[in-house]
């Protein structure tokens, strides 16, 4: 079994992750400031396997308490991270002091502590507005939003940490990530759990634009696979590569979809669209099926059905 460092654990992906390693049998170190993670996600993973789990309350800005968090390690799944298009339109420092200084002191930490590889979350942020779809690895970056830019910089000293360093390095270009346990409180929450919420508390649910826009929604447990995989497959020279189910619905499509799970009405509000938003998004995973043997196990049909029982079960 492996020993596991899970940044972000107490987040929404990061505590799936967290889940899943010690349910098959690994240690697993947990380091989050818990700024936005949560405390129940940690009582969650702590549930699995209590006596190998153990949790660091640190920043990933302080270099020395990654040092602590690496040592000793075999893998680092790096999911910490100031998350959001809109928060880092308002937030652009504070957005790369914590993505962009954040991961490097991740790769320095962990290169210094000879873990064997490094797995973290990047963004389908990085491709920009581009009209072309699905959008592929190949596509030059053309980020929006500040978020979108520090994604597309940890990119860049990944493949300087595996190139330069020797640090092996692997970056999930994650596409729209929904399932149980994602915030639906917080302003900048993820639309998925904000349409059920709104639809389960009987208010109008918020739609910023005319709703046409797409994406690509990727179940949680899609992800989880995928960081699994890539810490042992693949050469871990900085690749990056989607994470997704290669399929797209509108937000209007999507709402319908939980209205119908809910055996209600929707009836959304309309506003502007937001500042850094991209009209569509969709994804190739080609690179993730050959490189990672990756293939999504749970559609979006039935992970939006899972999710939808999640929250209506919490409400």
């Amino acid at each position: 079994m492996g020993r596991y460092l899970v940044t972000g654990a107490a987040g929404f992906i990061g505590s799936h992750i967290a889940e899943r390693l010690l349910r098959d049998g690994h240690d697993v170190r947990a380091l989050d400031n818990l700024s936005t993670g949560r405390p129940e996600n940690v009582a969650a993973v702590r549930a699995a396997a209590p006596e190998r789990f153990t949790m660091i309350e640190a920043d990933v800005r302080d270099l020395e308490a990654c040092r602590r968090a690496c040592d000793g390690v075999d893998f680092v799944l790096h999911e910490a991270a100031l998350g959001s298009v809109p928060r880092s339109v308002e937030q652009p420092g504070e957005s790369t002091a914590v993505n962009v200084h954040g991961t490097v002191n991740v790769f320095q930490a962990a290169r210094e502590a000879g873990v064997r590889r490094v797995v973290w979350a990047s963004s389908s942020s990085v491709y920009g507005d581009t009209p072309t779809l699905p959008k592929h690895e190949e596509m030059p970056p053309a980020p929006l939003s500040p978020y979108a830019a520090t994604k597309w910089a940890g990119e860049t000293f990944g493949r300087v940490f595996s190139a330069t360093m020797g640090l092996e390095t692997v970056a999930l270009r994650y596409f729209n990530v929904f399932g149980p346990r994602q915030d639906p409180e917080s302003q900048y929450a993820a639309v998925i759990p904000r349409f059920i919420t709104a639809l389960v508390r009987g208010t109008r649910p918020t739609v910023y634009g005319d709703g046409g826009q797409s994406r690509d929604f990727t179940y949680v447990d899609n992800v989880v696979e995928a960081n699994l995989a890539a810490c042992t497959r693949g050469p871990g020279k900085g690749e990056v590569m989607n994470i997704a189910c290669g399929a797209r619905y509108s937000l209007l499509d999507l709402l319908a979809a939980i209205a119908k799970h809910l055996g209600v009405e929707a009836n959304p509000e309309f506003l502007p669209p937001r500042a850094g938003d991209v009209r569509h998004s969709q994804a190739s995973i080609d690179v993730a099926r050959r490189l990672l043997a990756f293939e999504p196990r749970i559609d979006f049909e039935e992970g939006l059905a899972r999710t939808v029982e999640f929250f209506r079960r919490a409400a």
